[in-house]
Parts: structure tokens; C-alpha cells; sequence
């Protein structure tokens, strides 16, 4: 199964932005689409965007115009999720998935003052 390991998660001021990468493990991730979901406290796990192994994107209303999610399938293996623009309402744990129905173990992401 492949293994997904997300970073660049933290805190940042609402307005800013930050890169996150997730990097997949064995030889098929060109096959996969892959995405990012998020889950807020209290709240249920929701899809933010996503990738087909072609590059078609598909994005949550709530982060059209803000976000960016593209893929790399070249040796990096990597998927990333570009968020500009953020707002106290992004604060969530991030979630790395593919369509083999692999997650990652998640990476925070905090917009506060």
C-alpha cells in the first residue's frame, strides 16, 4: 500500500499563506488521483481538493480562488496544496489521500492572530 507523509503545516496570521507537500511512496502514484481533505475540531472531515493522474483539479467552494493543488509525478512523487489568502476559518488538520484509499497522518494548519 502506498504511504503518504504530508508537511509544511503551521501557524500562520490570517492573509498569509502556506505550501503543503505530501510525499508518496512506491512506483504507482502516477495512477492515483490524489487529494487533501481537513477536519476542524469538532467538525467532520471534508474534502478541500483534489487531482487526477491527468492533472484535472476539483476544489471546495469554501477554497476556490485561494487554493492550488497540483502534483508532481515525476522521481518527487509529491503532491501539494498551495493556500493563499487564509482565514481562522482554514484551521484544520490536513490530510494527505489517494484514490487506493491511502490518508496520511495529517499535518495542522492554525490561522490566528
Amino acid at each position: 500500500q502506498v504511504q503518504l507523509v504530508e508537511s509544511g503545516g503551521g501557524l500562520v496570521q490570517p492573509g498569509g499563506s502556506l505550501r503543503l507537500s505530501c510525499s508518496a511512496s512506491g512506483s504507482s502514484f502516477s495512477i492515483y488521483a490524489m487529494g487533501w481533505y481537513r477536519q476542524a475540531p469538532g467538525k467532520q472531515r471534508e474534502l478541500v481538493a483534489t487531482v487526477t493522474s491527468y492533472g484535472s483539479t476539483n476544489y471546495a467552494d469554501s477554497v476556490k480562488g485561494r487554493f492550488t493543488i497540483s502534483r508532481d509525478n515525476s522521481k518527487k512523487n509529491t503532491v501539494y496544496l498551495q493556500m493563499n489568502s487564509l482565514k481562522p476559518e482554514d484551521t484544520a488538520v490536513y490530510y494527505c489521500w489517494n484514490s487506493g484509499n491511502s490518508w496520511g497522518q495529517g499535518t495542522q494548519v492554525t490561522v490566528s492572530s
